[in-house]
């Protein structure tokens, strides 16, 4: 058989097992076609069909759509893309990058120029002139956690063997990107039968060194102010259940990165909402006075630790609970390299008799209460001349009920749901925030409604993601995929203009406007007129256009009941922001300037960064 066919009928016969269950890893494979893979991986997939084939539209969506998919089925389950040669590969970088800081499993399938050189150079073929064993799928080495070349039929079973190592290596996972010449994918072998027989790849649950365990259960009892920090080591170990009876069981209370969000409820008691430079009043207080912090599972990004300033005790300890080494060990953590899950049973065992003071205790509550009183506040503001984007997540979540998880990614919304947000249970909330990246949003709602076809998927986008990876609507409408998009209308790159102002740069090149307008045009008329109501009913979806908060709830309950992508625009109001609570994100501000309020935010920003601290 070809190299081609020979690849799918190993991805075919390749399942994960945990805990005694067993499921089949690579779910199908996402494509677009062209003169790299028409003959070679599409001729393989015509013929083998058992292993699914979805077209999209743009190659970059189609990483964000086995991103959220694998994402969402907890890392347990994968997809694969394939794209031709030259850009269509190219296209896939962005994605690499995406999944590799994610931490979240994605094979790659980008074809390549020919191996035998004959007929060199080829069409969209990279000439390096310091060597002929370079292409442009080169660019992927550093945003893939493997990568390989297949030069040669032979070589595709050791390099697919060391591919799946990876995939499912809780510690490894990321990108793993398998290049494939266009002339090899079509070229026959007499592949070894014992490659296409089933094989399982057991994924253990690690504990941690005994001793450094120990020593973790001596601070934890010793603590007077514990936090803990669930980040989204807690939801791929599915240990929600775990974590809900050890805070029980101690009062410890919690905080949430983006990843981690879900793993308690919303109304659970510990739980106090979101940590950081997004986090919430309750959350960032505690964080600031804590003394021991256990975090689990979290890659400590800037935006969790408030960029390093939001822990503020001269004394404060960290355990890590993390399957990758290189995290456990942030901010000179006692590292435990280990599964979150049979952690935190073990952790239930030998803590079974500390609980925090109960002082401690009612302060948490107290803040607690406080932090809710806020949401309250923030989400049922006074109506304006236009809708105020925290409205409109409060009446979203109210509406989509329980039994629904929202997808977001880049933007001001990310932020403001992260706070606002109420989720009740694990995988409701979906956000892809390692990377932020626009255009996420919609590819995204297709893979996690494949990987929960049970839930309802409400996307929430800016206007500006939007406009980068649309088309994906027609990928829903092709794959008979149902999702709800709400789209937000503030005329520009909403947050980036917000971050524009607190940097002294007034907005510059964040909106939406003509480049060049007459003397005297209004605010109005500078605007540029894009009819997103029309955009969206071209790619055949269900289309409504809101102006108040009343259309909004009849738009949705319409929405949410219809058996086909709906999309619901709204016009919002692009400078209403949700206040920060005790925290601060590093974005540094020019040193000198002729504009006397960058020198005025210079000196604040100054201020600002003395409250960094260095872990070591």
């Amino acid at each position: 058989m070809t190299v081609a066919q020979a690849l799918v009928k190993f991805l075919d016969q390749q399942y994960a097992e945990r805990d005694g269950e067993e499921v089949k890893f690579i779910q199908g494979v996402w494509g677009i076609f062209g003169h790299g893979n028409v003959a070679g991986l599409s001729q393989a997939l015509h013929q083998y069909q058992e292993v699914p084939y979805y077209l999209a539209r743009n190659e970059q969506a189609m990483t964000h759509t086995a991103i959220a998919f694998a994402k969402a089925k907890y890392r347990m389950q994968a997809l694969a893309c394939t794209a031709s040669v030259g850009p269509g590969s190219t296209n896939m970088i962005t994605g690499a990058a995406t999944a590799t800081i994610n931490r979240i499993p994605l094979l790659l399938l980008p074809s390549d120029t020919f191996a035998k050189r004959n007929v060199g150079p080829v069409l969209q073929e990279l000439e390096y002139p310091l060597g002929q064993d370079v292409t442009v799928n080169d660019a992927f080495r550093p945003v893939s956690r493997y990568w390989d070349r297949i030069n040669r039929p032979e070589q595709l079973a050791w390099s697919m063997l060391e591919a799946f190592r990876v995939l499912t290596s809780p510690e490894e996972t990321g990108a793993v990107t398998i290049c494939l010449p266009q002339d090899v994918q079509t070229e026959a072998f007499d592949f070894p039968t014992s490659l296409f027989e089933k094989r399982v790849w057991r994924i253990p649950r690690i504990r941690a060194d005994k001793k450094l365990y120990s020593e973790a259960v001596e601070i934890l009892k010793q603590a007077e102010k514990p936090f803990i920090i669930s980040g989204g080591g807690t939801l791929y170990s599915e240990a929600a259940e775990e974590l809900k009876t050890f805070v029980e069981q101690t009062g410890i209370p919690v905080g949430e990165t983006q990843a981690g969000k879900g793993a308690l409820p919303f109304s659970h008691p510990q739980n106090m909402g979101s940590v950081g430079a997004t986090g919430s009043l309750a959350a960032n207080r505690l964080a600031e006075d804590a003394d021991v912090i256990l975090l689990i599972g979290t890659r400590l990004g800037d935006f969790t630790t408030s960029s390093k300033s939001q822990f503020q005790n001269p004394d404060v300890r960290f355990i890590h609970i993390n399957v990758c080494s290189m995290d456990a060990h942030k901010l000179s953590s006692l590292p435990l390299q280990a599964d979150a899950r049979v952690t935190l049973e073990d952790l239930n065992e030998d803590l079974k008799e500390y609980e925090v003071e109960e002082s401690y205790r009612e302060s948490a509550e107290n803040l607690r209460r406080a932090w809710h009183e806020e949401i309250d506040r923030v989400t049922h503001m006074a109506p304006q001349e236009k809708m105020q984007q925290p409205n409109i997540i409060g009446i979203v979540n109210e509406l989509a009920g329980e039994n629904s998880t929202v997808v977001c990614a880049a933007g001001s919304l990310p932020g403001d749901l992260h706070k606002l947000w109420k989720c009740s249970e694990p995988g409701g909330y979906h956000l892809e925030y390692g990377y932020s990246c626009m255009g996420y949003e919609i590819a995204g709602g297709v893979g996690v409604k494949m990987a929960r076809p049970e839930r309802d998927v409400v996307v929430m986008v800016g206007d500006g993601s939007y406009q980068m990876m649309s088309s994906e609507l027609i990928t829903a409408i092709q794959e008979g995929i149902k999702i709800t998009v709400v789209l937000l209308n503030n005329h520009g790159f909403g947050s980036i203009g917000s971050l524009s102002e607190s940097v002294g740069s007034e907005r510059f090149g964040t909106d939406y406007k003509f480049s060049a307008v007459e003397k005297g045009t209004s605010e109005e008329e500078k605007l540029l007129p894009i009819d997103f109501a029309m955009n969206a009913r071209s790619y055949g979806v269900g289309v409504h256009e809101v102006f108040s908060y009343y259309e909004l709830e009849d738009a949705l309950k319409s929405a949410l009941k219809s058996d086909r992508t709906e999309v619901i625009v709204a016009e919002v109001d692009k400078v209403q922001k949700v206040p920060d609570y005790h925290s601060w994100w590093d974005v540094p501000i020019s040193e000198v300037s002729e504009s006397e309020t960058v020198n005025q935010l210079r000196k604040e920003y100054e201020k600002k960064s003395e409250k960094r601290r260095y872990y070591f």
